[in-house]
C-alpha cells in the first residue's frame, strides 16, 4: 500500500512539472510576459529565410523544441516577430560534444544567407566537449566571439539551463542561470571597434540593427530547448 502511494505521489509530481513548463506565472503576466513557445507546436515560429515553413529537423517533442540533425530540411529556427527592445528567457540543453547558440537582433533578408550575418550569438555550447570550448570568448553564455563571459555558472552538460538576454536601448545584458555574465553597449563606438576584431569584422550587416528577429541555431548537433519568454520594454 505504501509502494503504491509514493508511486502515485511521484507520478503526480512529474506530471505536475511537466504541467509547468512553457507556461506563464501570474506575476509573468501581470508584468507584461508573453510566451514564444507553447510547448505544442511551432506556431510563431519558421526557417530563416523561408516564412511559412519550419522543416523537419526541428520538432516539439514532450513540450521541448528539439532539434534533430538526421533530418534533411535543415536551417535555424527564427522567430515571425521582429523585437526592438525586450526582455527575453528560454532554457536549452546541449547534447554531448555539442555546439548552438541563441542569435538575436536578426534582420531576415535573402541577402544574408545566415543569421550570424547580422545578429550577435549568446553561445550554447558543452564547453568540455567540443572545440570551442578551448576558444577565448566561444564558451557557453559568452557573447559569441565579442566578450567572455565574467563567469561560467553553466551546468553540466545534459542538464537544463536558462539563459536571459536584455535589450534595452542600446545596453545588452546576457544572463545565464541567473547570473549576469555580459553587459555592454551595442549603439556606440565601442560595439563597432568590437566587430572590428572579430571574425565578423567582413560582415557589413552584423551588430547594426537594433531590432530583429530571435533565432534558435541549427549548428548541426542535438539541442533542445523550452520555456520561451519575451517581455517588450
Amino acid at each position: 500500500m505504501k509502494k503504491w502511494i509514493v508511486t502515485c505521489a511521484l507520478l503526480t509530481m512529474g506530471s505536475m512539472a511537466f504541467a509547468q513548463q512553457n507556461t506563464l506565472t501570474q506575476k509573468e503576466k501581470k508584468d507584461g510576459f508573453q510566451l514564444l513557445f507553447d510547448g505544442k507546436s511551432l506556431d510563431g515560429w519558421h526557417t530563416y529565410n523561408k516564412p511559412g515553413f519550419t522543416g523537419n529537423c526541428w520538432s516539439v517533442v514532450d513540450g521541448v523544441i528539439s532539434f534533430d540533425v538526421t533530418k534533411k530540411e535543415r536551417g535555424d529556427l527564427i522567430t515571425n516577430e521582429a523585437f526592438e527592445n525586450y526582455d527575453f528567457s528560454i532554457e536549452w540543453r546541449i547534447s554531448p560534444n555539442g555546439n548552438s547558440g541563441i542569435i538575436f537582433n536578426v534582420t531576415e533578408d535573402p541577402k544574408y544567407h545566415s543569421t550570424y550575418n547580422t545578429g550577435p550569438e549568446m553561445q550554447v555550447l558543452d564547453n568540455e566537449g567540443h572545440p570551442d570550448g578551448k576558444i577565448f570568448n566561444h564558451r557557453s553564455g559568452d557573447l559569441y566571439d565579442l566578450i567572455k563571459s565574467s563567469s561560467e555558472p553553466v551546468k553540466p552538460v545534459g542538464e537544463w539551463n536558462t539563459a536571459r538576454i536584455v535589450c534595452n536601448r542600446g545596453l545588452l545584458q546576457q544572463y545565464l542561470n541567473g547570473v549576469k555574465v555580459v553587459e555592454t553597449r551595442y549603439d556606440n563606438e565601442n560595439w563597432k571597434k568590437m566587430i572590428a576584431g572579430s571574425k565578423f569584422k567582413d560582415m557589413p550587416g552584423f551588430g547594426v540593427d537594433m531590432k530583429g528577429r530571435i533565432a534558435l541555431q541549427d549548428h548541426g548537433n542535438p539541442v533542445w530547448f523550452r520555456n520561451v519568454k519575451i517581455k517588450k520594454l
